[in-house]
């Protein structure tokens, strides 16, 4: 009886820690180039790069949607065909391999962007094209490409305004496809993007203030153009570095300020105002907040009260358990009060039993004494006729 109150005891509280509802329960990136044609082939490193780090840290192809608009992998001035790299040293092949691009070529654009952050797609467009982020996720959107004061080129044909920018994150927020959300943007005046955010739960971080460049970082001549750009390449010096798994603790604040302005050759900014508790708490979140990945579970009408809700039921154990406890603590009670005529009982019937058991006539065997006898003479009959047969024998053969 204890055993069970036990169990129900353990089983309540199994559940009671289900009930806990999660709000960061899974993580999206939207990694996007903007930039075509060969000399831009740095902007197209910038964004393998990202894509490479948030998988290393656990966000699968699945949660991440990759923008490319021009394969640098397979443009025939790329003397390394197959390949894109970050580095002079061509170490890591940021192509490889396993790399699913979502949205390539002239499928990059300012209205397809606009769509996937809003969800107004068509109902044929594949999930792999759909950003399947809600309420309890974490999303990382990282652009990279040719700007200036508060826009962003896509492709040289067209731009992308931060009042267009700020007003996608606000459908964001409204239909609840967010929980929180990281802004990175590597472009000239890239600081100006994000000027205009007005939905709450966003940090958002720039390679340049207004009027600034954003510079390349350096170039490998067998490629014969830059490989990478500086703000990019820093952050992912720190990411590699620092962050090294999903179990880091290292937080925004640790990544911002690695910023380095004499190496990155411009201002980096940071907003925090639109961040629940402002620069305070948005430093505390961790890196891998939005670069790693989280699998928890979220419970639904976790504090719903009618009949088969999860609350109605957690009450209806929390009553049996009480029951039980009770006919526990009165079935102790009895036992305890039974003991001494229960022992008392088991002694006399034990002694009546010995007794019965040793005291009375005893049935003896009977003697098998008639079979003995003619089990004997029964092989004393049979050495005579072995005898008898031998002399005969003998006998023949003088």
């Amino acid at each position: 009886m204890a055993l069970l109150f036990r169990f129900l005891q353990a089983f309540a509280l199994l559940l009671l820690a289900s009930a806990v509802v999660a709000e960061h329960t899974s993580n999206w990136a939207v990694l996007v180039s903007t930039s075509r044609f060969w000399f831009n082939y740095r902007h197209l490193a910038n964004v393998l790069s990202l894509y490479r780090t948030v998988k290393r840290l656990g966000i699968p192809d699945s949660q991440i949607i990759l923008m490319l608009p021009d394969d640098m992998a397979c443009n025939p001035r790329n003397a390394f065909p197959g390949t894109v790299y970050s580095n002079a040293d061509r170490a890591v092949d940021l192509y490889g391999d396993n790399i699913e691009v979502d949205y390539r070529g002239y499928e990059v654009t300012v209205e397809n962007f606009i769509r996937l952050l809003t969800d107004r797609l068509d109902e044929d467009v594949p999930r792999s094209k759909r950003l399947g982020s809600d309420a309890g996720s974490n999303v990382l959107v990282y652009m990279t490409g040719h700007g200036g004061d508060q826009f962003l080129k896509f492709q040289d044909a067209e731009e992308i305004g931060a009042w267009d920018l700020a007003d996608a994150f606000g459908q964001m927020w409204e239909k609840k496809r967010y929980h929180e959300l990281l802004f990175m943007i590597d472009t000239c005046q890239a600081n100006t993007m994000y000027t205009h955010f007005y939905s709450p739960n966003i940090v958002a971080t720039g390679s340049s203030e207004i009027d600034q460049s954003s510079y390349s970082h350096h170039a490998d001549n067998d490629v014969g153009v830059a490989v990478i750009d500086r703000w990019t390449y820093y952050v992912l010096e720190f990411l590699e570095t620092q962050v090294t798994s999903v179990t880091s603790k290292l937080n925004l604040g640790d990544l911002f300020d690695s910023y380095d302005e004499s190496k990155i050759h411009s201002q980096p900014g940071v907003r925090w105002d639109l961040f629940p508790g402002g620069e305070q708490e948005g430093r505390l979140r961790t890196v891998v907040d939005f670069f790693g990945n989280v699998q928890n579970v979220e419970v639904e009408n976790a504090n719903a009260t009618e009949p088969g809700s999860l609350k109605e039921d957690l009450a209806e154990i929390a009553r049996l358990v009480e029951k039980w406890q009770k006919r526990d603590e009165e079935y102790s009670a009895i036992l305890g009060d039974s003991t001494g005529n229960a022992t008392e009982n088991l002694h006399s019937s034990s002694l009546h039993v010995k007794l019965k058991s040793t005291v009375g006539p005893t049935k003896m065997a009977e003697d098998g004494g008639w079979g003995k006898r003619l089990v004997g003479i029964s092989v004393v009959g049979a050495c005579t006729a072995i005898w008898v047969a031998g002399s005969i024998l003998g006998r023949s053969s003088v």
